[in-house]
């Protein structure tokens, strides 16, 4: 069963190598866990129901529990003390778009707010309740998860917005295909909320990024039923699709998502070469991107990650020898390890694999094989739990990321790093903690790259201290992304944490044109309030007396099941 108040299932864990416990104590001090709340305790706290009567809603107070945050560091530490401060007042499990149609009717008579819910897994605020005068409603796609069609002629598939990644994977894989969009979230993240939230996988530079493989699809607005019909390409204005990603259910809910797939590839390993320094291994990145090889992945880690990886990786005896024959080619302290990915069919591969040895050569690379490349991949969707098995231990970790172009990486990095390492120690109540701050290079172009950088700290006191130390971590380096050069979110999406930043990045008539979109899809402002940009009350919007939506009702009591992220 997945947890209540974290990530993933209850069954799986990452465990922690033995080596851990020192290197953490050498790196952030000692820690004292704070205590978590039980489930029993905070059901307690569950208030009465807003909500009218409906047939497709369910008022469960453990529902709702489970339904109350997503998986930022605020949403952590409301789960884990059991502070969640608000509640949605109902969920509905739509099975189709009729249902959606019948729900957001309705909630348009009774002046219901909704949030729309994939796989719960966003880490900016998309999916919390709020303090508001009308009931809000969680609108969970869970129910719509299968492949609907697949045209293996034009190869494209048909997904109901609900399906998570393995599912999208599994069925098609059965049928000899791949979406090729993988997430560290991929676990429980749904197609709809990679859309919604302009996701990026992590093998981008084979497939792309969301943006690149979606096609078309339908979307239940409160206004009325938007199709996207599928076009390799087209000329004729603005393009809808590109208006609907990153929309983050501000103008309606995806109900079917129409996906551009591929064949599954013959062939395809992951490799690591580590290089002396930094400077070297960053040059060697961005010629090989730049050389247009065909490589389906790259991730490059300072030597700060670097440390860390080989610290906690276990393998104790295999990493020790690895160490000692770095050392002997060159690669001592301050060394950067890069990991890629080769898919295709065997010639490709083996003609990239060629190319890609003789351009890391020229940077003094060293080619380890493909052991540890294929060792991460076996655990880059565990990665998530990284953040339980630190939180037994009395740590807390969270991530910041941006992109920024090739010229402006060096100085944005070090802004982001050297900000989160600092800024506490300029506040006395915040004790001068010890901040472990890593960072990798994780998705490639031609312009540019983005930065995703990691940071570890110990728990605070109590939990109103760990947050207030989070915000300010938080804050300020936001700050310093937008202010130089960087984008709030390459991949994240904006939700409500990052939507105070955006109008830096964007502009005052930007927010214009986006507020003049989401008062044409949603103009009574139901619709997943407070992301993305600031809503109007809902209590200033005159109720429309009738909906263009055609409603089809379900004529039954069953409770129907998904989508932000």
């Amino acid at each position: 069963m997945k947890r209540w108040n974290g990530w993933g299932d209850e069954a799986n864990k990452l465990d922690l190598p033995s080596t851990a416990d020192a290197f953490l104590l050498s790196k952030v001090g000692a820690t004292t866990p704070l205590v978590d709340a039980q489930l029993e305790d905070v059901m307690k706290q569950v208030p009465a129901s807003r909500l009218p009567h409906h047939p497709l809603f369910n008022l469960d107070p453990e529902v709702r529990i489970r339904h109350a945050r997503g998986q930022s560091l605020p949403d952590w530490l409301a789960m884990r003390s059991g502070d969640f401060e608000y509640f949605p007042d109902g969920v509905a499990f739509p099975e189709n778009s009729d249902d959606l149609v019948e729900i957001l009717h309705f909630c348009q008579q009774h002046n219901i707010l909704v949030i729309p819910y994939g796989g719960g897994t966003s880490v900016a605020g998309h999916i919390n309740p709020f303090a508001s005068e009308h009931a809000i409603l969680t609108v969970d796609m869970g129910r719509m998860n299968r492949l609907i069609a697949l045209d293996t002629e034009s190869q494209l598939a048909t997904f109901g917005a609900g399906t998570p990644g393995p599912q999208v994977e599994a069925q098609l894989r059965a049928q000899g295909y791949t979406l090729g969009h993988f997430p560290q979230s991929f676990e429980l993240s749904t197609i709809g909320g990679w859309v919604v939230t302009r996701s990026s996988g992590q093998q981008s530079l084979r497939y792309g990024r969301i943006e690149e493989l979606f096609a078309g699809g339908e979307v239940i607005t409160p206004v009325g039923r938007l199709n996207i019909p599928t076009f390799p390409a087209s000329a004729a204005g603005p393009d809808i699709k590109a208006l609907l990603m990153g929309s983050e259910g501000r103008i309606g809910i995806l109900s079917e998502v129409k996906v551009r797939v591929r064949k599954l590839a013959a062939q395809e390993n992951f490799y690591v070469t580590f290089f002396p320094s930094w400077q070297q291994a960053k040059e060697a990145a961005k010629t090989l991107v730049q050389s247009d090889i065909q490589l389906s992945m790259l991730r490059l880690s300072n030597a700060i990650e670097t440390e860390t990886q080989l610290a906690l990786a276990g393998h104790e005896k295999q990493i020790a020898l690895l160490e000692k024959a770095l050392v002997v080619f060159g690669a001592k302290e301050g060394k950067c390890m890069m990991t890629f990915g080769l898919t295709g069919t065997k010639f490709q591969c083996r003609s990239a694999l060629k190319q890609l040895k003789k351009i890391t050569k020229a940077y003094k690379g060293l080619y380890t094989g493909s052991f540890m490349g294929n060792k991460w991949a076996e655990k880059r969707f565990t990665m998530p739990y990284f953040r339980e098995a630190l939180w037994q231990k009395g740590y807390v970790v969270d991530t910041l990321e941006t992109a920024t172009d090739w010229h402006n990486v060096d100085n944005l990095l070090t802004k982001i790093e050297t900000n989160l390492r600092t800024v506490l120690n300029q506040d006395p109540t915040a004790g001068s903690p010890q901040m472990h701050v890593f960072t990798h290079l994780s998705h490639f172009y031609q312009q540019g790259s983005s930065i995703y950088t990691t940071y570890i700290f110990k728990a605070g006191d109590n939990y109103q201290q760990t947050l207030a130390q989070w915000a300010k971590l938080k804050h300020t380096t936001s700050e310093i992304i937008v202010n130089n050069q960087g984008t709030i979110s390459h991949q994240h999406g904006v939700g409500k944490d990052h939507q105070p930043y955006l109008a830096t990045e964007k502009g005052e008539l930007a927010i214009k044109a986006i507020q003049s979109l989401c008062d044409t899809f949603d103009p009574q402002q139901i619709m997943n309030p407070h992301c993305l940009i600031a809503s109007k009350p809902a209590s200033a919007v005159v109720p429309q007396q009738a909906s263009t939506l055609s409603v089809q009702s379900s004529g039954d009591n069953t409770q129907h099941q998904e989508q932000v992220s």
